[in-house]
């Protein structure tokens, strides 16, 4: 079962996806440097941009990254609180 988040993600995905379909052809890119290819490039660029970035969040790249994160988060915490009984004994994290 998707979850709600990333049933959002793969909704904008194909949002994104869509706009490109449509748009694309109707963008005249072949024109030089005009205003209007450099509006092109740039909106393709940003859309598949937004494309990129559902994914990174769907296929879950920085679950190991969040992941050691809380670990360091909790390990700050337990020293503070630690240091605030009276406890001196700092323990050091492991690599």
């Amino acid at each position: 079962m998707i979850r709600v988040k990333g049933l959002k993600n793969v909704v904008c995905i194909g949002l994104a996806l869509g706009m490109l379909v449509y748009a694309v052809p109707r963008i005249d890119i072949g024109g030089g440097m005009t205003a209007e290819t450099v509006f092109g490039v740039v909106w393709m660029a940003f859309a598949l941009m937004i494309v990129a970035s559902h994914l990174h969040e769907l296929l879950g790249v920085d679950e190991e990254t969040k992941r050691e994160l809380a670990k360091v988060r909790r390990m700050k915490r337990w020293q503070m609180e630690q240091m605030v009984r009276g406890k001196r004994k700092m323990l050091q994290m492991r690599k």
